[in-house]
């Protein structure tokens, strides 16, 4: 499961260059940083219950901040 971080780490970083290629600075960095945290968190050596009540975690906190965002930071078109 560690390892899963690790690959986790690596993807966010293909998407954090990927960002800054297509003049996406703050997207890029926003990868950038989820990168460094996956890799850390790659090499702690916790259990797989840990790493997955992480992840879950993870996930709900996304998720709450891209709703945030979807409705009440960007422009509506109507």
């Amino acid at each position: 499961m560690a390892r899963m971080y690790r690959v986790l780490g690596f993807w966010c970083l293909v998407i954090g260059l990927m960002a800054f290629a297509g003049h996406m600075p703050e997207f890029a960095l926003l990868f950038f940083a989820q990168a460094v945290a996956f890799v850390f968190l790659g090499y702690l050596n916790f259990s797989e219950r840990t790493y997955i009540m992480m992840f879950w975690g993870y996930m709900g906190v996304s998720f709450i901040g891209f709703t945030y965002w979807s409705v009440f930071q960007m422009d509506m078109p109507f």
